[in-house]
């Protein structure tokens, strides 16, 4: 490496008087750098190297003037970020702190179950506060200054009191005393004194002078009105008003009579008599039109049951019948009544079986089932109900089946009541309660047969003999009472009939009654406006 010395005088080099500076200085410079040698080697060595040593060091500290400012802007713009962000953030945290504190401090006054305000407040206004105490002694009890004052102005010793009181003499009421007896006297004395004869201007006086002078004249008016009273009831005058009494009666008895003459066709009687034949042809049309009325309605109710008992909607009103009927004996027999029509059973897509009867616990057969078909349905005969029976007996696991026929759909010729196994068969009428005690005797069978096929034990054998031996009973009375029950609406059909034409009757007998009785008293009351 090329080593070289500059020695220079800074205050001689480059056109620089020692004038034009303010600090001369001796430079020396020992260079080792290869580039700086490499460059000052190109000049020669002598005043030409020196100037462009001293041109070069100019330059550099020129460079290095700049280089070190913009480090300077640099490091205070940094720094500057820095102090605002740290300012930001210590006014963001003083913010946080102030926020927390004012919160601590309002919720140390404020909050609704710790807070000194509510407690100053509960203080103040509570029971046994600072406001009752201050008050207290100013409302409570007899040395209270409010008891004190009341008995100033209302107690007894008070000016009011002794105004009111009765005993005193110079009291209201004494005053009031006074004062209405000293009216009272003035006003007997006055009164007195108008009935007294002593005095020429009293009313009494008054009085006496006007009757002495109205006497004489009184009694010549009364005098002449006599005569004319008797006058009146002679029969000799011709105007007199017994005459005129007697000339009415008369002529009001001619009336009557001409009122009562059916031979007069202008007569009250012939016109009343007129008016009850009327009245009677009226009604004879009228009971006519209602009869044809009735045939049609009649006609029309049963073309529309007839309709209804062929539509699928009747049968399942009958349906519904029967399981209102079923469930409501069940809750009072303590069992369970499902309506199960709609529903598929143990057999696959299976429906047979509309209603299932489970015995309740306190039931000897406690779970047993009875299943119940219900059917308005002219197509179903004896033999299809048992089978319908059967397979709804195995779609709802039940032991006992029982089968309702509507009373308009039954099989001809069908008993009321039909036992067949572990399979009963009544007829019911949903419309007729009477037809009531065939659907109970089933139910009752039923579960008599249910508790039959649950036993399991020796001891209760003869209680199933006298069971089977009612179910029998039960077949034949019932056979029995269809036949009176069909006897009984048969009269009672008849009597119906009966009884109908006779309130029929009855009513136009009233009514004619009422007619005449209303034609009497018309009649009545003209008569006597005549006399």
């Amino acid at each position: 490496m090329a080593t070289n010395s500059i020695s220079s005088n800074a205050a001689s080099h480059n056109g620089v008087s020692q004038n034009d500076m303010s600090t001369p200085m001796e430079l020396c410079l020992h260079i080792t750098d290869s580039d700086l040698c490499d460059e000052l080697s190109g000049y020669q060595e002598g005043t030409e190297r020196d100037n462009f040593a001293l041109s070069a060091l100019k330059i550099g500290v020129t460079a290095l003037r700049q280089a070190q400012g913009r480090i300077d802007a640099e490091q205070i713009h940094q720094a500057g970020d820095t102090i605002i962000q740290n300012m930001a953030h210590a006014l963001d945290q003083h913010q946080r702190d102030v926020t927390d504190k004012i919160g601590d401090f309002l919720k140390h006054y404020f909050d609704p179950e710790s807070g000194r305000f509510n407690e100053r407040v509960q203080r103040l206004v509570g029971n046994d506060g600072e406001l009752e105490r201050v008050i207290r002694p100013l409302v409570e009890g007899d040395g209270s200054h409010l008891a004190q004052t009341l008995i100033a102005h209302v107690g007894k010793d008070s000016p009011l009191m002794q105004t009111l009181n009765p005993d005193s003499t110079s009291g209201l009421i004494a005053q009031l005393t006074q004062s209405t007896e000293d009216t009272l006297s003035a006003q007997s004395e006055r009164i007195l004194s108008e009935f007294s004869q002593d005095n020429k201007d009293s009313a009494i006086n008054h009085l006496i002078a006007q009757l002495k002078n109205n006497h004489g004249e009184v009694g010549k008016a009364l005098e002449e009105r006599i005569s004319e009273v008797v006058s009146e009831f002679s029969q000799d005058k011709e105007d007199s008003a017994l005459t005129r009494l007697m000339n009415g009666v008369e002529q009001a008895q001619r009336q009557i009579s001409s009122e009562f003459d059916l031979n007069q066709e202008g007569s009250a009687l012939a016109r009343m008599r007129k008016e009850l034949l009327d009245s009677i042809e009226t009604q004879r049309q009228t009971n006519e039109q209602f009869q044809r009325d009735v045939i049609e309605k009649l006609a029309d109710m049963t073309a529309r049951k007839q309709e209804a008992q062929k539509s699928t909607r009747h049968g399942i009103e009958f349906e519904s019948a029967v399981f209102n009927f079923i469930n409501e004996q069940s809750q009072n027999a303590g069992d369970i009544a499902t309506h199960t029509g709609n529903t598929t059973g143990r057999i696959k897509n299976n429906k047979k079986g509309d209603v299932v009867i489970e015995l309740g616990p306190e039931s000897a057969a406690a779970g047993a089932k009875v299943v119940v078909e219900a059917k308005e349905d002219a197509s179903f005969n004896l033999a299809k109900a048992l089978e319908e029976l059967e397979v709804a007996r195995k779609n709802r696991d039940a032991d006992i089946g029982l089968f309702v026929f509507s009373r308009t759909t039954a099989p001809e010729g069908l008993d009321v009541f039909n036992r067949y196994g572990n399979d009963i068969v009544t007829i019911w009428d949903k419309d007729d309660t009477a037809s009531d005690i065939f659907l109970n005797v089933g139910l009752s069978v039923s579960k008599a047969l249910s508790l039959r096929s649950k036993s399991h034990s020796q001891e209760t054998g003869a209680d199933f003999e006298a069971i089977e031996k009612a179910i029998i009973e039960i077949e034949r009375q019932a056979g029995g009472l269809d036949e009176i029950k069909t006897s009984a609406e048969t009269i009672r059909n008849s009597s119906n009939k009966i009884l109908d034409r006779a309130r029929i009757m009855r009513e136009g007998l009233d009514k004619q009654i009422g007619i005449l009785n209303n034609k009497v008293d018309n009649l009545r009351e003209a008569v006597g406006s005549a006399v």
